[in-house]
């Protein structure tokens, strides 16, 4: 398994809605959290709790019955975060010390609150033959009951306390490979939640859900072997892969584009190879969203709305911290990059880098008038939704033209291929 080139994606889909703007405990899209991906305990699905108690993958591997696969599922595993505020300040701090559970707290000019948060976990399998999974694998895992106990510390000793606590949960994962074709296999993966639970959490799923799997997903690598895209399968594979029972998630290749040693499968659907733009300063926990617009709207946010942000989460306080410190060039690196763009062979022959004369067509508006007979170079060439050609271009004489070039407005413009008049070599020089 190669998560190098994935590492972004697999931790993006692992905290996607983690926590959303305006990154507040009395926002409507945080009040309800942990929406993707939740694979909650058996005895709570079977009593009519609405929220499933498994997760299953299947995929398509061409391979031998020597063919090695690797199989992950990671997930978040809730903590309940408490805030403690003490009769008085201590020097040291004892083992369980006396406190008073409080809503928020205020400890020199700083605000904590009492909210959620979330761990990591992750199950690794040993590595399988596909021989051994024509027989089927079961992987039982457990993560123990935890309880950590942070000093808020002042001038003069400790002032308050953070109280992280987090249940115990057990689960397992059952591995399994049937043929479908010569050389190739179904790989099947269903996770289940085991964990036994008491009468007072079946009856409540916010008390249920810190029992459950959250952000659930599961990786998978194979060695000498290749996974087949769901997406995109191959003629003699496409009814072998239309059979392919996916519940609850969705199972994309990932890597290099053009890899097939490794598959991502997760509640988010995404494409086969999905990147984070490379101009992304840090997670936002929304990777779908786009970043510019986030950044800019926690850069508008009011100071009182900056402090509970701060307060909530670390890994909000850490978002709030980069963003403030974003400099200018890294602000402009967020304003849009096509990438491979679709070039038209209706274009008349014009290509990027092609410098033309401005002919704009009669009855246009006053940037016709003002841009007719110009010289200018061939930026882009593009499409609209309409299906119409678009040429973007420069100005030669442009004092701002590197503006342009980095799709400012202002500085970048554009015509029909008619209204432009590509110039001979004689003629550009």
């Amino acid at each position: 398994m190669n998560l190098d080139h994935g590492a972004k994606i697999v931790a993006a889909v692992l905290y996607e809605g983690y926590i959303l703007y305006p990154y507040g405990p009395s926002s409507v899209k945080n009040r309800q959290r942990w929406t993707f991906g939740g694979v909650f305990p058996r005895q709570y699905a079977a009593y009519g709790g609405g929220d499933p108690c498994a997760m299953q993958t299947e995929c398509l591997i061409r391979g031998t019955k020597d063919t090695v696969v690797e199989t992950r599922v990671r997930f978040l595993h809730l903590l309940n975060r408490e805030i403690g505020s003490l009769p008085e300040k201590l020097t040291t701090l004892p083992a369980e010390p006396a406190f008073t559970p409080v809503a928020s707290l205020e400890v020199e000019g700083v605000r904590f609150l009492a909210w959620e948060e979330a761990v990591e976990r992750e199950m690794l399998a040993p590595p399988s033959q596909i021989a051994d999974l024509l027989e089927g694998v079961t992987v039982p895992f457990a993560f123990p009951a935890s309880r950590d106990i942070e000093p808020i510390r002042a001038s003069g000793g400790i002032a308050g306390l953070v109280i992280r606590t987090g249940l115990a949960v057990q689960g397992c994962a059952t591995i399994n490979a049937t043929p479908v074709a010569p050389g190739a296999y179904r790989l099947r993966v269903r996770i289940e939640n085991v964990t036994p639970i008491e009468l007072d959490e079946i009856a409540h799923r916010e008390r249920a859900q810190r029992r459950a799997f959250v952000s659930t997903h599961t990786l998978l690598g194979v060695d000498a072997g290749a996974f087949v895209s769901l997406m995109d399968p191959p003629e003699d594979l496409r009814e072998a892969a239309a059979h392919c029972d996916n519940q609850g998630t969705w199972p994309v290749l990932i890597g290099e584009a053009g890899a097939t040693d490794t598959m991502l499968s997760s509640p988010i659907i995404l494409y086969d190879y999905p990147e984070i733009a490379p101009e992304s300063p840090g997670d936002l926990f929304d990777a779908t969203e786009i970043d510019e617009i986030l950044i800019l709207r926690i850069l508008t946010m009011t100071e009182a709305e900056k402090r509970d942000m701060a307060a909530i989460d670390p890994r909000a306080a850490a978002l709030l911290a980069r963003t403030e410190g974003l400099g200018s060039d890294a602000l402009g690196k967020l304003h849009g990059t096509l990438r491979h763009p679709r070039r038209s062979p209706s274009s008349d022959g014009l290509t990027v880098g092609d410098r033309v004369r401005l002919r704009p067509k009669p009855g246009g508006d006053v940037m016709d008038i003002v841009l007719k007979d110009q010289i200018a170079i061939v930026e882009a060439i593009e499409r609209d939704f309409e299906n119409r050609l678009h040429v973007a271009v420069t100005l030669l004489d442009d004092p701002g033209r590197d503006l342009g070039m980095d799709r400012m407005p202002g500085h970048r413009f554009f015509f029909a291929p008619s209204e432009v008049e590509r110039l001979d070599a004689e003629a550009a020089r």
